[in-house]
């Protein structure tokens, strides 16, 4: 990787590496490590750390935002800030797939926009920041990368429940198949139709749910499904 691709990256992250090799590292993945000649560590170790840590610091700024939330909320909305779903979106922000250090057979079949991949190297980074400057430089990154401006206002979002995932460790805890959605209704023109979804578990439990698109519906068939199974109170946390 050419230098200036790392002083890149560092120009958008704000922070300037005592010891850029810690970058490389974190940007270096197993396949590349495997394919060269050099002396090379791979990110996994990096990527180890760089979970705790980020989990670590995600807790502590949702601790100090909302102090008077329960233990489940606060699972739920670290969760959800931690999850592959949004730190993949902040690795695309980053374009960090950009800056990868991958094997031939990685870069042919799209490793660069690989959700595992990336969200595998913003942890290493949240490591190698760690390494170099301390928790304070992994804090910073965090606050402006990884949470989203105006924390406090996003509660009504962080801690939702997902009913749909909720439903299905249900399932899974009384050994039972996965749910099946499946639509029953469609009403409305074009731009304004209603959904109605049925969802289905085991053998006798059936519920509906009705919203202005497919995934809405499933959710509030979850919900209704889970509030029969007497999941309610639960779920809440």
């Amino acid at each position: 990787m050419a230098e200036s691709s790392l002083e890149k990256l560092q120009d958008i992250i704000g922070y300037r590496f005592k010891t850029p090799r810690l970058l490389l590292e974190a940007l270096t993945h197993s396949s590349f490590a495997r394919e060269t000649s050099e002396r090379l560590r791979d990110n996994e170790q990096l990527e180890f750390l760089g979970d705790a840590v980020l989990n670590f610091l995600v807790s502590v700024r949702l601790a100090e935002i909302f102090p008077e939330d329960r233990e489940g909320e606060l699972s739920r909305g670290r969760a959800r800030l931690v999850g592959a779903d949004h730190l993949s979106r902040v690795a695309a922000r980053l374009n960090l797939g950009e800056y990868l250090r991958l094997g031939k057979g990685e870069e042919k079949t799209g490793g660069r926009s690989k959700s595992t991949l990336l969200v595998n190297a913003l942890e290493a980074l949240v490591a190698s920041l760690y390494h170099d400057g301390g928790l304070e430089a992994a804090r910073r990154f965090v606050e402006d990368f990884v949470l989203p401006p105006g924390l406090e206002a996003s509660a009504g979002e962080l801690f939702s429940v997902d009913y749909k995932s909720a439903l299905q460790e249900f399932l899974q805890g009384d050994r039972l198949g996965p749910a099946e959605y499946r639509v029953v209704e469609e009403r409305g023109p074009e731009h304004q139709k209603t959904f109605t979804v049925e969802v289905r578990a085991g053998e006798n439990w059936v519920a509906r749910g009705r919203g202005a698109s497919k995934k809405s519906a499933e959710v509030q068939a979850a919900k209704e499904l889970l509030e029969r199974l007497g999941k309610r109170a639960e779920i809440r946390g």
